[in-house]
């Protein structure tokens, strides 16, 4: 249990240290990373000092989800999603699909994945993708909860599957989203939820976001970190290691905000009331929220 009392190291400069003018969900926190077993408690209370106040634990595999669970068992605030990721999806069997069942069952677990398609990386043949993926767009229809997405490189074949299926199953969100405006308006326009991160703020590849961010209605669009990977590379400070983690969310927002031309404070309350309708989160559970103040 972490406490609002408890001291916690000083691992983000003081420049990095802000707080949300209004709690935060962030939908994609891969904290079973082992990057993260030294020092999860302090991530936990920096993420609180920054009004970040639900995590959606990232669930890729049987191994990572049940990690994600016993997570979310153990801290209010946090939850699991549980799915195979694309990259494993060669490994995806019978065994695998009965794990992931189970796992849905759980009171701990709010969505089914990630899962989707990745033909950027094909560390699974695309055959075996699809497979792995429709087994999952099956076992989102049998439970009902929703999905959380993964798509690189796939947009056409991702979007004709999610077609078939999108009778049958519940919302579902494309979380770190990265691709084009043609794509973006396919999965808007099957009333699928975009979940946007860090790769925002990167001027080498994230402007044509930039030009995006203003299509998506505040009922669709979620934030999230996808720490560690995707740390903002327009942070005014540098960051020891440069592992991303919840407490960066309100810069990733700040950025939204900024190219939506919208207060940070608005975006802030529209994101999170999305992320606890689609989730179905209590509105009330607020188990990480600090009395904080702007850096």
């Amino acid at each position: 249990m972490v406490d609002p009392a408890d001291s916690f190291d000083d691992f983000l400069p003081q420049a990095l240290q802000r707080c949300s003018p209004s709690p935060l969900v962030d939908i994609g926190a891969n904290l079973t990373h082992a990057s993260f077993s030294s020092d999860l408690e302090s991530v936990l209370l920096r993420a609180r000092a920054a009004n970040v106040t639900t995590l959606i634990l990232t669930g890729t595999d049987r191994e990572h989800a049940e990690q994600a669970v016993a997570l979310a068992e153990r801290y209010p605030g946090l939850y699991a999603t549980a799915g195979v990721h694309p990259h494993d999806a060669s490994q995806w069997n019978a065994s695998q699909a009965q794990a992931m069942s189970d796992l849905h069952r759980d009171p701990s677990v709010v969505a089914v994945g990630e899962c989707g398609l990745d033909f950027n990386r094909n560390f699974s043949t695309p055959d075996e993708q699809e497979h792995a993926f429709e087994a999952q767009l099956g076992l989102a229809a049998e439970s009902g909860l929703p999905l959380f997405l993964h798509e690189r490189d796939a947009g056409k074949r991702m979007h004709e599957m999610l077609h078939t299926w999108r009778d049958d199953i519940n919302d579902a969100v494309v979380h770190c989203f990265t691709a084009d405006r043609d794509t973006l308006h396919g999965y808007l326009d099957l009333d699928l939820h975009i979940g946007l991160t860090g790769w925002l703020c990167d001027e080498r590849r994230g402007h044509h976001l930039r030009e995006l961010v203003s299509d998506i209605p505040l009922t669709r669009l979620m934030v999230e970190t996808d720490c560690p990977y995707l740390l903002p590379r327009n942070l005014p400070a540098k960051l020891k290691g440069r592992r991303h983690e919840p407490a960066l969310l309100p810069w990733i927002v700040r950025e939204i905000a900024h190219w939506r031309g919208m207060p940070e404070a608005e975006l802030a309350e529209a994101t999170t009331a999305t992320a606890r309708a689609f989730f179905r989160l209590a509105s009330t559970n607020h188990a990480l929220t600090p009395e904080c103040e702007e850096h």
